[in-house]
């Protein structure tokens, strides 16, 4: 699981303002009836993005870019998976924003990407530079819990149990269930109600 574990998350960003950013603004409800995630991404923002031609999902300037900042309480409403789905699939692997909707914020970490939080003023920092520079490359730390900008350090949070899963790779369900397969299938094994059928 070593290719699981999260610990600096480094590359351009893309800005995007506005408080309470709602997953039916990430991903239009019309996209909930897909069966794969598979070219979510191209929909991500959609009408936000029909809306407004300058919308930074819509700018060249920011293709390829790959941490998102955002400002208050992204991803309320909805608890769809859908949401950061279709951000991963754009191509964003890490978030950094003044705070985030709490089941958004496990369905990213559900998926591997860490989302730190800092607070007001650093947001706006972090906003002002990607808008002035999209090139300028920025780093998240996770295991030092901080945002490094050029010459300049923000701290940021996280609370102690994501760390933990990023930094050990455990936020992957799936695979720390594969890992345990052997111990998982020993125990079952010596569970009666599992393999005695002699009474059925």
């Amino acid at each position: 699981m070593n290719d699981a574990k999260r610990n600096i998350i480094s590359g351009r960003s893309i800005p995007l303002r506005g408080n309470d950013i709602d997953t039916d603004r990430i991903i239009p409800a019309r996209y909930l009836r897909c069966v794969t995630f598979d070219g979510l991404g191209e929909h991500a923002f959609e009408d936000d993005r029909e809306q407004d031609s300058n919308h930074p999902f819509n700018q060249d300037r920011y293709a390829g870019a790959n941490i998102l900042i955002v400002e208050k309480n992204f991803g309320c409403g909805s608890s769809r998976e859908h949401a950061p789905q279709s951000l991963n699939k754009w191509g964003i692997t890490g978030i950094v924003g003044e705070s985030f909707a709490e089941i958004f914020f496990a369905n990213c970490q559900a998926m591997g990407i860490p989302c730190l939080a800092v607070n007001h003023e650093d947001c706006q920092i972090l906003l002002n530079a990607s808008e002035a520079n999209p090139s300028i490359k920025i780093s998240m730390n996770i295991e030092d819990k901080s945002i490094s900008l050029q010459e300049l350090n923000i701290n940021a949070s996280l609370n102690d149990g994501s760390q933990r899963a990023f930094l050990e790779g455990t936020w992957n369900a799936t695979a720390v269930l594969l890992k345990a397969e052997n111990e998982i299938c020993k125990i079952a094994s010596s569970l009666p109600y599992l393999n005695d059928f002699s009474n059925v």
